[in-house]
């Protein structure tokens, strides 16, 4: 299963294809992109520890050194990354829909897009202007757009400086967005020309108010519209200025409130959401449950990591770590395709797709994966090279029959009690003990 999609996802015609396209400084000569790209894409698979372990493996595979490799790495534009994703998730879209077909969309007649930004973990000071730094060396971040109903990530906007805020990269995000299209995003995001762009574009949005933008003028007393489970909601007519300097009209909007029954864990007791769906589009509380599902995106972003290397400490160039993190993004592009096959494949004994877990599901690839394409002639692949969305669909439902869902179920706990940490002094916190000393006494002295 995780052959076929890899070779829809990785076929190297396309990504050759796209480096022709996008590119703007870099030129191939014996390396091709898409060699590049394959040897990262197993490091985020996790079937090789680092890009050098990569290609050291590939041996005669790679028709240039090690050195003129980590410079094509280094040198990779951030647009080319930006393709990759992209095209990879059209690629695979239509897949998904054959998977998927019968499943519920999120918000009927909307296509949802959760928008959110991710920066990447400091990476190792290995590159010498770096080594006079204490502090963390961040190589880049990335606004990453998840369509929550294909389960695909189907946009990444990368950027080279770490410290750069995010809001200032979404220009590219709103001259592509459709009428049609509704965007949830955090208060990060909430500015008069952000929500103005999106406005503008046709599509609709709900975001998180930010404390002080855009700063709606409230055009009336908030009315109250009902429950959710997790609060009291009302609503309030608002409207937002136009930009400084511009002869805009001031844009009618829709805050709804939810009073919260607990606490965040920033404190906040209330969270103040701002839409332009009209209300007979979406009523408040409807408005509010979907907010909630942003966290799918946090989840994303934490699969990422945990299940994929998507942050590879070794790579310190800014342009190198961007394509690592792009190149995870397919891979869980295509387990995601994985996941959606073998819930389709075993309804019966799968609730909903969330039930399988990609952690146990990358664990397999990672297990069974190399041993396969040792077994398997590669001639045996190009049969299905040609298929359509629908052939495709169709085999990777015929393999999935053969798994055993079980072994890749997802081991639901309850949130751990939250636990106040008091204080205590330094030489309490080095403090060793001996752990079977602790179990024996039941107790700690």
């Amino acid at each position: 299963m995780a052959r076929l999609a890899l070779q829809r996802t990785l076929d190297a015609a396309w990504i050759d294809e796209v480096f022709a396209q996008h590119a703007q400084h870099q030129y191939v000569r014996e390396l091709l992109f898409s060699t590049t790209v394959e040897l990262m894409s197993l490091v985020a698979v996790g079937l090789r520890p680092s890009l050098h372990a990569a290609a050291q493996a590939a041996g005669a595979a790679l028709p240039v050194s090690i050195t003129a490799l980590y410079d094509k790495v280094n040198g990779t534009e951030p647009a080319l990354v930006r393709a990759l994703v992209a095209g990879s998730a059209q690629r695979l879209a239509p897949v998904m829909a054959v998977l998927q077909r019968g499943k519920p969309a999120l918000a009927p007649g909307w296509r949802v897009r959760i928008l959110d930004g991710s920066h990447l973990a400091g990476s190792e000071r290995r590159i010498k202007p770096l080594r006079g730094y204490r502090g963390a060396a961040l190589p880049g971040q990335s606004l990453v757009v998840f369509d929550p109903d294909t389960a695909l990530v189907n946009d990444m906007v990368p950027a080279e400086d770490a410290h750069v805020q995010e809001r200032l990269l979404m220009q590219p995000l709103l001259q592509q967005a459709q009428r049609g299209e509704l965007w949830i995003a955090d208060c990060n995001f909430s500015t008069r020309a952000i929500l103005g762009g999106w406005a503008a574009q046709g599509a609709c949005f709900i975001v998180r108010e930010h404390g002080a933008n855009p700063h709606p003028t409230p055009c009336g007393p908030p009315r109250p519209c009902g429950r959710i489970d997790t609060g009291t909601v009302s609503e309030q007519p608002v409207v937002m200025p136009p930009l400084e300097g511009s002869s805009g009209e001031p844009r009618p909007l829709r805050r709804i409130e939810l009073a919260l029954d607990l606490p965040t864990e920033d404190g906040d007791t209330v969270v103040r959401l701002l839409t332009n769906l009209a209300p007979e589009a979406m009523d408040a509380c409807t408005v509010a449950r979907l907010y909630r599902r942003r966290w799918s995106i946090e989840c994303l972003f934490q699969r990422l990591e945990s299940v994929l290397h998507s942050e590879v400490a070794s790579l310190g160039q800014p342009r190198a770590a961007l394509l690592a993190f792009g190149v995870a993004v397919l891979a869980y592009n295509v387990l995601a395709v994985l996941q959606a096959a073998i819930a389709a494949c075993h309804a019966s004994a799968v609730a909903d797709v969330d039930d399988i877990s990609l952690y146990y599901l990358a664990d397999e690839v990672r297990t069974h994966y190399a041993g396969m394409l040792v077994a398997i002639e590669p001639r045996a692949w190009d049969a299905y090279a040609q298929l359509n969305a629908t052939e495709l669909a169709q085999a990777l439902l015929d393999i999935a029959a053969h798994v055993q869902p079980a072994r890749l179920r997802r081991h639901r706990r309850a949130a751990k009690p939250a636990v106040k940490k008091d204080y205590v002094s330094h030489r309490e916190a080095s403090r060793h003990v001996a752990t079977a000393r602790v179990l024996a006494r039941g107790r700690l002295d």
